[in-house]
């Protein structure tokens, strides 16, 4: 059966009943249709001083170009903890249409560790995605109607640096032309479109504290610089009420259920090879108020996903990580080995071996942020006893904790033992930390992750990217932590580079403010703000039928 199949003949329990098991009253809920909420204000003030419970953390390594299953293991321990009668809830990212569409898929997990109603949340769900991307692009309408209309702000048309974006693959969009044709059209400049989940709004949501402190975010935002070379904020245009209230109800986390009826807060869906891949601060808080034990996700491998949540989000936060679980499958390590993605499926014990060095590196990442760890290998039908065997072997033989997880197949019971070995993780004491100073220079932060997360021998910077350095410093804005833009694929800035390279250097070849997030992000390589379809985009295998049942999606 596929994954949408499964879902779909599963049944599912009122939301209101998932809740209660949790704690959370009938009137703390938002009702969007029979399976799916959202909680509300009230009930998220009443909660805010309660003690939090433990933090655990699921990443991975680098993946294959179909992602490795880190909602999967996220779902499947969640409810794994939950059969060891455990207090646990989850806090997943919303799934971007780009991806639904494009080729990964979604993010609501798979097999039977999965998260429903499934076509709901890959889909529209609440409406949280379109109410980011209309506030997005009311700043750049307030923007370019504020140059039209005399230009007070005496912005440089040529310096707009905000750009409106769309929760779609669409790569005819990255660079365009605005204000054609007659004058009552507008002030004739370039632009461009981001994906949704790589726009700034869609960054400060998830690391907002309320609405409040949301709307403060906004304010804060940088979107064009004057004739004189001054920044142009949000607050200067004056719309920051306007936007804070198109996200009043987007503000708020989701709350779904597994397919063993489990609860999990679902909010906000930042791109973790764009942005910083982590769902929003609301909803982790949340959990932690309402369980004994959150399980978190953050996107792709632990050089992008874990490292920002763990410089970004835990420090920006204040929050204090139990332990980390890093998901390896078999099919990506072969890849690492150098293993063609078409050639996957067969057996190689010996290029899985040799890309186990990319395994070990991620290890090294976390290890350095001082947290304790256990290797969760997701097991694929593809994966044949002699590659498990060998895999088990690498751990064990390198003083690596380590689980077969089963999920998939299995849902919550194929991951009681990883489940009992991330109980005792979290007992144990841990010394995590950042890994850098925030008052250290922009160069020497963006060097510290190349270095110690990536495993570079340095950066060189763009041209453009010295001077974009040298304002930012100038603005006072160089005490802010790094969001590094970066190929998933791959440690390099090279996505077709895989394994564990050495030798290597990074480069940055811009710089962009993200003031209302509060980081500053950095552009490595050729990393796109706005994907492409590829040639046979998942869309063409989608439909629904006359009575209103989707087939295709997954």
């Amino acid at each position: 059966m596929t994954d949408l199949e499964i879902a779909q003949a599963t049944p599912m329990e009122p939301i209101q009943k998932v809740a209660a098991k949790i704690g959370i009253p009938e009137d703390a809920l938002e009702y969007y249709g029979k399976y799916k909420a959202k909680l509300s204000f009230d009930y998220l003030k009443s909660i805010q001083d309660q003690p939090q419970g433990k933090l655990i953390l699921v990443t991975a390594i680098n993946p294959t170009k179909a992602g490795e299953g880190k909602s999967t293991t996220t779902v499947g321990l969640g409810d794994a903890l939950n059969r060891l009668g455990k207090k646990t809830m989850m806090a997943l990212r919303e799934p971007s249409l780009g991806p639904v569409f494009g080729l990964k898929g979604g993010a609501t997990g798979g097999g039977y560790a999965q998260v429903v109603p499934m076509e709901d949340i890959n889909l529209h769900f609440t409406g949280d995605m379109h109410a980011i991307t209309t506030t997005n692009n009311l700043v750049c309408a307030c923007l370019d109607n504020s140059i039209h209309q005399g230009n007070p702000l005496h912005i440089d048309p040529t310096k707009v640096t905000f750009k409106r974006c769309l929760d779609m693959n669409d790569r005819t969009l990255r660079d365009i032309t605005i204000g054609q044709g007659s004058k009552a059209n507008g002030v004739e400049r370039k632009d461009g479109f981001n994906i949704t989940v790589a726009s700034e709004v869609m960054a400060a949501l998830c690391l907002a504290d309320d609405l409040m402190d949301l709307k403060e975010r906004f304010a804060r935002m940088q979107v064009a610089y004057t004739y004189d070379g001054d920044p142009v904020y949000v607050r200067d245009l004056g719309i920051q009420g306007a936007m804070a209230m198109v996200m009043k109800d987007a503000v708020l986390p989701n709350i779904v259920q597994t397919l063993e009826h489990n609860p999990v807060l679902i909010h906000g869906g930042p791109f973790a090879n764009i942005a910083h891949g982590c769902n929003s601060v609301i909803a982790t808080k949340a959990c932690l108020e309402l369980a004994d034990y959150t399980v978190t996700e953050a996107g792709f491998g632990a050089d992008l996903g874990a490292e920002k949540f763990l410089d970004i989000k835990c420090r920006l936060a204040n929050l204090k990580p139990n332990a980390v679980v890093i998901v390896a499958t078999i099919r990506a390590l072969k890849q690492h080995g150098g293993v063609a993605f078409e050639d996957l499926k067969e057996e190689n014990v010996d290029a899985m071996l040799a890309g186990c060095g990319n395994l070990a590196k991620h290890i090294d990442t976390v290890q350095q942020f001082g947290l304790p760890y256990i290797v969760a290998i997701n097991q694929f039908e593809s994966d044949s006893p002699k590659e498990i065997e060998a895999l088990e072997n690498w751990c064990k033989e390198n003083g690596h904790p380590m689980s077969l997880s089963q999920v998939w197949a299995k849902g919550g019971e194929g991951a009681l033992d990883l489940a009992q070995q991330v109980i005792a993780l979290c007992d144990q004491p841990n010394t995590y930390a950042p890994l850098y100073d925030v008052h250290a220079s922009i160069e020497d932060k963006i060097n510290t992750i190349a270095q110690k997360v990536y495993g570079a021998d340095g950066v060189d910077f763009t041209d453009e990217a010295k001077a974009q350095i040298d304002t930012f410093n100038r603005l006072g804005w160089n005490e802010l932590p790094i969001c590094m833009a970066k190929t998933q694929m791959s440690l390099t800035d090279d996505g077709k580079i895989m394994g564990r390279p050495t030798g290597f250097r990074i480069t940055v070849r811009e710089l962009r403010p993200s003031l209302g997030a509060g980081f500053i992000v950095a552009l490595t390589g050729k990393v796109l703000t706005m994907p492409g379809l590829p040639k046979h985009p998942s869309a063409l295998d989608m439909d629904i039928d006359e009575n209103g049942k989707i087939v295709g999606l997954f």
